[in-house]
């Protein structure tokens, strides 16, 4: 019997169906109740994202106009096209659709992957007090913590996120058992290494967390606080060890943004990554105006996981990669 015979059963039982369908019920009621309007926006585009740390799936269209291919890329978020939406005019809105990153595959990814994202007036504080209100009609979590990324690494590792040189964060993680940590290439590598080996598994263990004031060299595109020592308006949710959400202030300066797009690049270039072309039309839209508003994505695999107790993100997938 072939391996394709013997997989074409689908890796997710009927109550992951059913509990998946109530699951995504329950996030168009909570949006229809709060008025935020539902959109689509396209999986294939011209552009994607020139963030170093992931990578995109690609493909070529072939047809009239475009004999010799137009090259296309599979999103991995719907971010870029929403906040020309949001440009234009539509006020809040919220999207679930498929997403893409390539590389992405273990126990919490699948390179296809459901993700939700929305939009809504107001800074990132305000938006964690929607994820609370989110999380309770969807999940029937009572309440969540709210805590800094600079109180977390204090309290597991005994150190400040925002000032320690690579020396001290390499101490850290020698002091916290990491006996051959893999090449990294500055402080920031050190904090996601440290962060995904150490912070992430103690997090939200009782109740979900929302996590804030980033270091101001993550910001990726949400706006930078200035002070002493400036932050990223931007927070992220953990609920039993498992990275469920990332929320941003969303960043309106065009220069600073194309800023940070060409920075991107240039740190892919020295990686040897693909160098995607910028999106013009995303730029052009936050020089025309983004209305002051924060975004936030989810991952609604794994808060599905969380609400039927999966530990891996295939049991709640009909046909994950293994078996696509």
């Amino acid at each position: 019997m072939t391996r394709a015979r013997q997989s074409w059963r689908p890796r997710a039982g009927l109550d992951a169906l059913q509990a998946r369908a109530g699951l995504l019920a329950r996030i168009r009621s909570f949006f229809a109740e709060s008025g935020v309007l539902e959109v689509e926006t396209p999986l294939l585009s011209q552009t994607t994202t020139s963030d170093p740390h992931l990578q995109s799936l690609s493909t070529s269209f072939r047809g009239p106009g475009f004999a010799d291919g137009l090259p296309l890329y599979l999103q991995t978020s719907p971010e870029y096209a929403m906040k020309r939406l949001l440009a234009a005019g539509t006020g809040a809105i919220f999207q679930l659709c498929k997403a893409f990153r390539d590389g992405e595959n273990g126990p919490l990814h699948n390179p296809e992957f459901t993700i939700l994202e929305w939009y809504q007036p107001g800074d990132h504080h305000r938006l964690m007090d929607t994820m609370e209100r989110f999380l309770e009609a969807t999940l029937g979590a009572q309440s969540c913590d709210r805590k800094t990324y600079l109180e977390v690494f204090e309290a597991r590792l005994g150190l400040d996120p925002h000032t320690a040189s690579t020396a001290e964060l390499e101490q850290a993680a020698a002091r916290a058992g990491m006996r051959h940590p893999p090449r990294v290439r500055c402080p920031d590598d050190w904090l996601a290494l440290l962060m995904s080996h150490f912070v992430e598994p103690s997090l939200g263990t009782r109740r979900p967390l929302l996590l804030y004031d980033y270091p101001a060299s993550q910001a990726a595109l949400s706006r930078v606080r200035p002070g002493s020592v400036p932050v990223a308006e931007r927070f992220e949710v953990y609920y039993r060890g498992v990275e469920l959400a990332n929320g941003f202030y969303e960043l309106a300066d065009a220069t600073e943004q194309r800023r940070r797009f060409e920075t991107e690049l240039e740190e892919r270039s020295r990686a040897g990554l693909e160098q995607p072309p910028l999106d013009e039309r995303l730029l052009a839209a936050l020089e025309a105006g983004l209305p002051d508003c924060s975004g936030v994505a989810l991952g609604v695999d794994r808060l599905l996981m969380l609400e039927i107790g999966a530990e891996s993100i295939a049991d709640v997938l009909t046909f994950p990669l293994s078996s696509a």
